[in-house]
């Protein structure tokens, strides 16, 4: 009943842009939809909030179009297509709009009927996909169920051509909006920033990059870093980063495997049977930095921000369950405490890791599949595990806190030793001088700070003891750690070294900054070059004064 036949306004069209041949204009009558019906209804849904945009900003770019809508054209002249449902009687030139296909015309009732050439705009036709897929227009039990969806994740790039039209023939022959949200996400651009296009040049093969990284690292690379809407630079360096990330989840698994295989789960035990167990305080605290995991990377998908919870689940494992917890229960897994303590550290890292894998498993569903199906678990597949909870009995703000005060503290002694160039597997004698809170945690936590920071024997001073002679300090959780070198580095050797490190950075910087001031490389080099040579400087310069302070400390001792 919408259709329109007219002869719309027409203006001198320009040249090709490959040949500059001048175009001809070929007038001819085509058939339009008129747009004001199906577009009042279409910005009432979204204005009463029945279909919500997210990122919030797409809403006033669809109300801007809607709102200024022109009758669309939807005749093509093109092989393939549905065809435009008019027929044309030879006899009598009536034109009939049908939804079946007439035998004979209503006017003279002869049936020499040709029905029109041309076909219907691709868009319109996908605009029936909400419900045309489903058997409409039978009143299927698929299209009772699955009308309307909850969520159209999509491009903002054809948020007209699509989402809007959509909307529109749901609403016309459904009398429902198709889908609850919309989730617009951005483009995938090449690493200039330009659309990829074959006349450009400039496209990625994505089987390519699965062959050399995998499937799981190109999609974790498409999905991190970037904000809801915006679009992402593609570049291959990204893709490694996350082929790196996978190898250290697929390694971390494989040494956890190796300590559970005299470990037998009974199913999977409620909080409260975690907490009654023998936990140390790593143990409190990656249960309660697991609590937060779950909670925030919940929060985070539950708003399609899909970046910031692929983020933090690499934070927590990478840092946290990899670098920190799993460090920190080597000694107890390698039966060096008491058994008890062994079993619990095993039902820890089985419990972490296990759940853990479940949020990780959108994001790299093969990876999470694969070392699921050796841990103990129930079910068939991780798909249709439940997604994880974030059980209120699992935090611990006390642990949490006295945790990063170690942290802290073994940071530090990490630092004293890169400072006096020790070697990473040689033990080293710390004193720590101070009382109050800080030393009480590190002594009630004295192997845990001796295995993560590498050292041999930790003694204690009170504060008003002298401070040790020729040593390195360092100020931590309000305690003060010393480094003694004596027997540990030759001073006058380390001195040396420095200097020569030194010169060679102060010729490096001076290089950068020439070339930095040049205003003939700024203007010519690619805009990558130069961030990276900026960047480049940046790190050398913060470098160069870490080494010189270095060194200043050594001479005064």
């Amino acid at each position: 009943e919408k259709l329109v036949e007219t002869e719309a306004p027409h203006r001198q069209p320009g040249p090709l842009e490959r040949c500059e041949t001048v175009v001809e204009p070929l007038l001819s009558k085509q058939w339009f939809v008129r747009m004001e019906p199906l577009a009042r209804p279409a910005l009432e849904v979204v204005r009463e909030g029945r279909i919500r945009f997210i990122p919030e900003r797409f809403t006033r770019l669809y109300l801007n179009w809607v709102e200024n809508v022109r009758d669309w054209c939807i005749s093509r002249q093109l092989w393939w297509g549905h065809r435009i449902p008019v027929w044309y009687c030879r006899e009598c030139g009536q034109v009939i709009a049908a939804r079946q296909d007439p035998t004979t015309c209503p006017r003279c009732g002869s049936d020499h009927l040709e029905q029109d050439p041309d076909v219907l705009d691709t868009w319109f036709s996908s605009a029936l996909w909400p419900f045309a897929t489903l058997g409409w227009p039978d009143q299927t039990p698929e299209l009772r169920y699955f009308y309307p969806t909850s969520v159209l994740v999509t491009g903002f790039d054809i948020i007209f051509f699509w989402v809007a039209r959509m909307i529109f023939m749901g609403l016309e022959f459904m009398g429902e909006v198709p889908f609850r949200e919309v989730c617009i996400h951005g483009l995938v651009r090449d690493a200039l920033g330009r659309k990829m296009s074959k006349s450009l040049g400039n496209g990625v093969d994505p089987l390519e990059v699965i062959e050399e990284f995998g499937a799981d690292a190109l999609r974790f690379s498409l999905v991190t870093g970037v904000a809801p809407g915006y679009d992402m630079r593609f570049y291959r360096e990204k893709v490694e980063s996350s082929r790196n990330f996978a190898n250290k989840v697929w390694n971390a698994s494989r040494f956890v495997l190796l300590h559970l295989r005299d470990f037998q789960a009974e199913g999977e035990p409620a909080p409260g049977e975690l907490r009654a167990l023998p936990l140390t305080l790593a143990d409190r605290w990656i249960l309660s930095r697991y609590a937060a995991a779950v909670a925030e990377v919940t929060r985070q998908l539950e708003k399609y921000d899909l970046g910031e919870g692929a983020r933090v689940i690499y934070d927590f494992l990478w840092s946290e369950v990899c670098d920190w917890y799993i460090e920190a229960v080597k000694p107890r897994l390698y039966g060096k405490e008491a058994p008890e303590t062994r079993a619990a550290a095993q039902t820890v890292l089985w419990y972490v890791l296990e759940h853990t894998l479940r949020l990780l498993h959108p994001f790299m569903p093969f990876l999470t599949e694969e070392i699921w199906q050796y841990l103990p678990h129930q079910g068939r597949t991780i798909m249709k595990a439940p997604w994880p909870q974030a059980p209120a009995e699992l935090e611990d703000r006390e642990a949490e806190e006295e945790f990063a005060a170690l942290q802290e503290v073994i940071r530090a002694l990490r630092t004293l030793r890169t400072e006096a160039n020790v070697p990473p597997a040689r033990e080293v004698a710390v004193v720590l001088r101070g009382e109050g809170p800080g030393r009480s945690l590190v002594e009630r936590n004295e192997a845990l700070v001796r295995t993560l920071a590498g050292v041999g024997s930790l003694s204690y001073l009170p504060r008003e003891a002298a401070r040790p002679e020729k040593a390195l300090v360092a100020v931590a959780a309000g305690i003060e750690l010393y480094l003694p070198l004596v027997g540990l580095v030759d001073v006058g050797k380390e001195l040396t070294r420095l200097e020569k490190e030194l010169e060679e950075m102060e010729e490096e910087i001076a290089r950068l900054k020439a070339k930095l001031s040049n205003h003939g490389f700024l203007q010519k080099a690619p805009a990558e070059v130069v961030e990276k040579e900026r960047a480049r400087y940046q790190e050398l310069t913060e470098k160069y004064g870490k080494v010189r302070a270095r060194r200043e400390e050594l001479a005064r001792l």
